[in-house]
Formats: structure tokens, sequence, C-alpha cells
């Protein structure tokens, strides 16, 4: 990124700005696929930024006390009821356009306000929320978008329709 400089003399200078790499770009869903739109819309903010891309899945995490405490938290969350193929080829295909890609999985009680955690502790500059519309119920989706957009201290953008 290059400034034209001109002083009173009539000397032109051009002074080169050194860019760091650029705040995170959080591609965010609640556990199904994403909604190409966002995709793209990420993709192309993460690369004109020059970004890193974190593809965050948030999961809401059932109470099976049991099986939690036995094996864990992946045992009370089966992989298609959180579409987790498709949200990894959305992060594969970032990543294979040369964006430096983090795929994140989070279990949590309450799914929105893990997701706001991580664009806070990421220190996110865009925050895409793209839930494919047609795979979640419309009020809960209406509802999540409300508290992103209330509660995100970053650029929220929330796929079409929402």
């Amino acid at each position: 990124m290059s400034t034209l400089v001109k002083e009173r003399g009539g000397n032109t200078e051009i002074a080169h700005a050194t860019r760091g790499p650029g705040r995170p770009v959080v591609l965010g869903t609640l556990a199904c696929r994403i909604d190409p739109v966002a995709e793209r819309m990420a993709i192309e903010s993460a690369l004109q930024a020059g970004s890193p891309l974190l593809v965050a899945n948030v999961v809401h995490l059932p109470n099976y006390p049991t099986a939690l405490m036995l094996i864990g938290p992946d045992a009370a969350i089966l992989p298609h009821e959180e579409d987790l193929e498709a949200v990894r080829a959305s992060a594969e295909r970032a990543a294979a356009l040369g964006l430096r890609t983090e795929h994140l999985r989070i279990s949590s009680k309450r799914p929105v306000k893990a997701l706001l955690e991580v664009v806070r502790e990421q220190r996110a500059g865009l925050l895409v929320f793209g839930a494919d519309r047609s795979r979640i119920a419309p009020r809960r989706f209406r509802r999540a978008s409300r508290q992103i957009r209330l509660g995100a201290d970053c650029l929220v953008w929330v796929a079409p329709d929402g």
C-alpha cells in the first residue's frame, strides 16, 4: 500500500506503509452447512484483507451427563447432527485458495454465546454468520442473528435475508 505525500515545497514523495496481517475473519454456523453466499463473502473478505479465516461450527451440547462423563462431548453429538462434512468442505475450499484457514468445532450449551466468545478471543475484524437458511429453523436463525448483531464487537455480515 502506498500513500502520496505532498510537501509545501512542491516535492512529491511516495511513502510506503508496512501492513501487517489483518484481523481474522470468522465464518460461523450453528450445526449446519454454510450458505454458499456467506462462504464466498468470508473467503473474499479474508483474501482482500490478507487475514486468516476461522470456520467455526458451533453445536448445541445436549444434556447427557452420563455420556459426557464416560466418553466426552464427542459422544453426545453425532456427525450428521452437525453437518460436519459440509462444514469441513467449506474450510478445505478456503485453504485450497491459499488462505490460512482454521476449522473450529465447538460444542456448548449456549452456541451463540460461544461463537461471540470466539470472535472476542480471536479479535476478529469481521464475523460472517452463514448458517444455511434451509437447514435451520427460521425462528432460531432470526434469534441467533439478532444476538450476534447486538453482542459482536466487530463488523457483522449475516447470510442473505437474515
